[in-house]
């Protein structure tokens, strides 16, 4: 039986998959330090005997010490994904501390505990922020330099280097996931908990930061954890394997997706926007991804961008009470 790791397992996008990866039969152990995450979402599986939770901050030495030691303790592990990072760009924007712990030493950290244990692979949650603004150029694995715009993007970075490294000296294979934006439920951010949230405050109108043309990919998280579990199967004849996760579409834009919003939870509130094309210091109002290196593995998402966010609201609008 594999005994997985999950880091942020607690969270959006690791609840997710801890339950893909149980229904697959593996040990999972979670550890997470609750700051996005919720126990409530990993709740149903604690009786599971497969599963463990534990909470702890994996950006301190101390505490991570002691979670791969009590990891280690249940199984040999197999496996870390690490999805823990901070996901407030903002935040990171407003005080660079923020993305250096939760972003990148967690990051640091977690690859001195790959190496103690002698733990062969490490699946890491990446981001599309990496790249930084090329505008309406196609964006491949390839491309560069790399020149991230936000703090987050630029720790995200750092990470995918220290974990490089790793793979000259004691990492047997690296899969790099280069994320876009994922929608789904339980969310703990994104912008349309956002606009949802901002609804429950005020029924009649809803504030937009910028200007509304700001244009993305989406994707919905089912198809973001069956994307990653694909790639963990390819064969790569580098230690590192980078790839971008997305849809195939050019994506919606901001002033789309808040009508829709408004559309499911009060159709008659009014939709101010603001001024300019970034919604936040950091953010990249537009980018053209190319997802052609996970197309050639076989792989399409289940929706489009559009059909993501449709099913992202509902989602999201029925998690908050509406």
């Amino acid at each position: 039986m594999k005994h997985s790791i999950i880091i942020g397992g607690a969270g959006f996008i690791g609840s997710n998959l801890t339950s893909e990866l149980l229904l697959c039969g593996n040990q999972v152990t979670v550890i997470d330090n609750l700051s996005r995450g919720l126990r409530a979402y990993i709740s149903e599986h604690l009786k599971n005997e497969r599963f463990k939770f534990f909470n702890f901050d994996v950006a301190i030495r101390q505490q991570c010490d002691d979670a791969f030691e009590n990891a280690h303790k249940i199984a040999k592990i197999d496996e870390v994904w690490h999805l823990a990072a901070n996901s407030d760009i903002p935040a990171g924007v407003s005080n660079p501390d923020i993305d250096h712990k939760d972003t990148f030493l967690s990051t640091f950290e977690i690859l001195i505990q790959l190496k103690k244990y002698n733990i062969p692979t490490l699946h890491f949650a990446s981001s599309s922020a990496i790249y930084g603004d090329f505008g309406d150029e196609k964006i491949y694995e390839t491309i560069g330099p790399l020149l991230p715009i936000s703090n987050y993007g630029a720790m995200k970075l750092a990470s995918e280097a220290q974990i490089t490294a790793a793979c000259e000296s004691n990492l047997n294979r690296a899969n790099i996931f280069r994320f876009p934006n994922v929608v789904g439920v339980p969310a703990t951010h994104g912008v349309i908990l956002d606009f949802v949230n901002k609804l429950k405050t005020n029924r009649e109108e809803l504030a937009v930061l910028g200007n509304g043309t700001q244009k993305k990919a989406y994707l919905h998280v089912s198809d973001l954890v069956s994307a990653m579990k694909l790639i963990t199967t390819k064969e790569s004849p580098h230690k590192a394997l980078l790839v971008n996760i997305g849809p195939i579409d050019d994506g919606v834009t901001v002033k789309w997706i808040a009508e829709k919003v408004v559309e499911r939870i009060n159709p008659k509130a009014r939709i101010l926007y603001g001024e300019g094309s970034k919604g936040w210091t950091g953010d990249v109002p537009k980018f053209n991804y190319s997802t052609d290196r996970l197309k050639s593995f076989g792989w399409s998402p289940g929706l489009s961008s559009s059909e993501s966010i449709l099913k992202a609201i509902d989602e999201i609008a029925k998690h908050e009470g509406f």
